[in-house]
């Protein structure tokens, strides 16, 4: 569907609804994934098509010396004459665009750009329509595609760190009194930092609740060297210098000021590793239990890992094996999908708006360019693939995808059916299963 926004849906609609004659396509021209059609639309339909909107602007228009609906068309015609041809345009170029792509066997995957608009009183409706088509595509090669199935293994060092990283979340605090901050112990503090040089791109710190372990492997040394010795209300002003390669890239190469004021000094006790401690953690009557559900999850995060990179390579090996012209339009509506997700990344991270302004959006369309490409050549190889195989997604797929969005959103899943029937959002979850089920077999007979 041509969906120019300068088209009114409503007269495109009624267009739709006519009985047309056919449209001759005077000229048609290729070039890779570019098409160039010139269309004539018959004089006598671009007539019907007038006296229909004249009519409806008699029922509209409101004019000096005649009554609500019973301006002459002649009038209407003199006086709207522009605003007519204009809805004539939009009315019939879409459609008859339409009808002669489908003509010719083109599925557009661009909007049109409509040139040379030729529209005079009793000849036919002229003009030409530029736009891209899906390339041909003849995949090569992906039977022959091979991947690694590694074997996933799991130490029992991992699982016992594992389970210890689970007793850590268990710990329980208890006040300390009578005597100073040590090794070991937990600053609980409130804490406000600014960088020592405002350059415009820091922003100052503050936590009103925050633990800090004396010593710990992952405080800052010139916390733990400040904090050492200090009572509960003592306050603390010290500088923290950052290096370059700091993960958090807002503190890289910055030196800030804090200032942390001691509300009390705490002491962390872990549970004991014991079979009450794992019924504590849920439906398990012993340690063994959780260390056989840590192993099983770690195994099947790690097969599910590995599988997706391999389905990775995959993907790369399949468009390198398959080299072929994209559609611009495509492309840029990847880089669409991508800068979007990236933006709400970053909002998510807690970016301000105005921040997420500054940024270079062309310089950062330029940068997502190469992937975007790879993105629509790896889509529309898998699609091909998936038309040689007979991939298809079936109903029963379909309702488990929307009985798991109705219960995410807590709706019906007729309300959620509905939503997305509406929005396109039903074809693009088909896609994507049609696309997982695809990178499936690619990956099950790579073995």
């Amino acid at each position: 569907m041509l969906k120019d926004p300068r088209i009114r849906p409503d007269f495109a609609r009624q267009a739709e609804r006519l009985n047309v004659s056919p449209t001759e396509t005077v000229d048609a021209k290729k070039d890779g994934v570019k098409r160039e059609i010139s269309v004539e639309i018959p004089a006598e339909d671009v007539a019907r098509e007038m006296e229909i909107i004249v009519q409806k602007y008699q029922k509209v228009a409101r004019l000096p010396g005649f009554r609500s609906g019973h301006v002459p068309p002649s009038i209407i015609k003199q006086r709207f004459k522009e605003d007519l041809k204009s809805d004539v345009v939009e009315a019939l170029v879409p459609r008859y665009f339409r009808k002669e792509a489908d003509k010719l066997g083109m599925i557009p995957v661009s909007q049109p750009r409509v040139t040379d608009l030729h529209i005079h009183d009793g000849e036919p409706l002229r003009f030409k329509a530029s736009f891209e088509v899906l390339p041909e595509i003849v995949v090569e090669g992906y039977k022959e595609l091979r991947a690694d199935h590694p074997e996933i293994v799991v130490k029992d060092e991992e699982v016992e760190a594992a389970v210890n990283s689970v007793r850590e979340q268990h710990a329980t605090y208890t006040s300390v009194e009578g005597r100073p901050l040590a090794d070991g112990d937990f600053a609980q503090s409130s804490m406000d930092g600014k960088p020592k040089q405002d350059d415009g791109t820091s922003q100052p710190v503050h936590m009103d609740e925050v633990l800090i372990e004396i010593g710990g492997k992952n405080t800052v040394a010139e916390f733990t060297e400040n904090l050492r010795g200090a009572n509960a209300g003592d306050e603390r002003e010290f500088e923290v210098s950052y290096p370059e390669d700091v993960a958090d890239k807002r503190l890289a190469g910055k030196t800030f000021v804090y200032t942390v004021k001691i509300q009390g000094i705490k002491q962390k006790n872990l549970p004991e590793l014991n079979d009450d401690f794992a019924k504590e953690l849920g439906d398990f009557t012993s340690l063994d239990q959780v260390r056989k559900q840590i192993r099983e999850n770690m195994e099947h995060e790690r097969k599910h890992d590995a599988e997706r990179e391999a389905k990775d390579k995959l993907v790369a090996e399949l468009v390198k094996r398959n080299d072929f012209e994209v559609p611009e339009s495509l492309v840029e509506r990847q880089i669409d999908v991508r800068l979007e997700r990236g933006l709400r990344a970053l909002a998510a991270q807690g970016m301000k708006m105005e921040d997420l302004k500054k940024m270079d959006l062309p310089r950062l369309r330029v940068g997502q360019r190469d992937q975007a490409v790879q993105d629509v050549k790896s889509s529309l190889l898998l699609e091909r693939v998936a038309d040689l195989e007979k991939i298809e997604v079936g109903e029963d797929e379909l309702n488990h995808e929307i009985e798991a969005l109705a219960q995410q959103s807590k709706q019906t899943p007729e309300a959620v059916r509905a939503r997305l029937t509406q929005d396109g959002g039903l074809d693009r979850i088909r896609i994507r299963i049609r696309s997982e089920k695809t990178l499936d077999f690619l990956y099950h007979q790579s073995a």
